[in-house]
């Protein structure tokens, strides 16, 4: 199967970076676009970027380009942007992209105030492009460092998405093919809303079985949801739905983790969504999962317990109690 040869990827972030490395080790020319003109400068000449990548030089050089006109001139292209910004960029580059091209979407959330997924709103800006999602149990810097890493790439047709994994596959690198973009989409943005949660939990220190028993009760309802919304179930128990959840749910390298754990240990939350702060893509998810559970009759207590949190109406404790002395039910709807 013939690969793509030409590959752009838009986002010089951490992410963008490893996924721009990536590609180059699988052989393909690469070109990455970024806004800061001296991260760029960094990664081209340094083969370093020390603001999202420290203490990694890159093994392979990368072309790089502020001109996103430049950029969308390619065979296939990566969308590395936050998912808030998807329409934004999708918007700029609509009239350069060619008909046909397949544009793989990398960002794990749902838009915040319209409830659409990512392949969603690339429908309505670039209705010529063929989507694709990658998603999945992957940290920038494993990739980044070459490090073995497995994900999910989703599109329209098997053919296309395992020509996709074609044109992204290396030794350290291994895409799994499928055509439910719906659930590869769902299970990545979803396991951020359950991966705050969990930081929160170890951030409180409320024991491991607590955070055991929230993983699997989150994980449920991320399931209920996702199938609603026409996921396969499969998917949700693969890579891009268990996989994502069991890495992003334990480990401080998760943004989203990460972001729980600072406000179970009681830092404040403008602080962590202000200016310089990293990005969390649950701390928006986390609302729009619960407007879409509620319109489809979903129980998601997890999910809105975070919310609440995220939107000052409750505390973490108040939340916590909630939660514990919800009715009691049945584990499963089973018999």
């Amino acid at each position: 199967m013939k690969p793509f040869d030409r590959i752009a990827v838009l986002g010089a972030g951490a992410w963008g970076t490893a996924l721009a490395l990536n590609a180059a080790r699988a052989g393909r020319d690469v070109v990455l676009w970024g806004r800061n003109a001296d991260n760029l400068e960094s990664i081209a000449h340094k083969r370093q970027l020390p603001a999202y990548l420290p203490d990694i030089t890159f093994d392979h050089p990368l072309e790089t380009t502020t001109d996103l006109t430049e950029a969308a001139d390619a065979d296939c292209i990566l969308m590395v942007t936050p998912a808030q910004t998807t329409h934004a960029i999708a918007d700029a580059i609509g009239f350069y992209v060619k008909k046909g091209t397949p544009v793989i979407l990398a960002a794990k959330g749902l838009e915040k105030g319209t409830q659409r997924m990512m392949t969603e709103v690339l429908g309505d800006y670039l209705p010529q492009a063929q989507p694709a999602i990658l998603s999945g149990p992957s940290f920038a810097a494993d990739v980044a460092r070459g490090l073995p890493t497995a994900v999910t790439i989703a599109a329209p047709t098997s053919l296309l998405a395992e020509r996709i994994c074609a044109s992204l596959s290396n030794k350290s690198f291994r895409p799994y093919a499928s055509t439910d973009l719906i659930g590869v989409q769902l299970g990545g943005a979803l396991k951020n809303v359950l991966a705050i949660a969990c930081g929160i939990v170890v951030g409180k220190q409320l024991g491991a079985s607590a955070h055991a028993a929230l993983m699997t009760r989150g994980f449920a309802e991320m399931q209920r949801l996702a199938i609603k919304l026409g996921a396969r179930p499969d998917t949700l128990m693969g890579l891009s739905g268990f996989g994502d959840v069991a890495l992003s749910c334990s480990s401080p390298q998760s943004r989203n983790f990460s972001f729980g754990h600072a406000l179970g240990e009681g830092r404040d939350l403008a602080d962590l969504m202000g200016p310089g702060a990293k990005l969390s893509e649950g701390a928006y998810t986390a609302s729009v999962a619960c407007e879409l559970a509620r319109q489809h009759g979903v129980e998601m207590p997890i999910a809105e317990a975070v919310a609440d949190v995220l939107e000052r109406k409750s505390s973490i404790d108040e939340a916590v109690t909630q939660l514990m002395t919800r009715p009691l039910r049945r584990e499963s709807d089973q018999p």
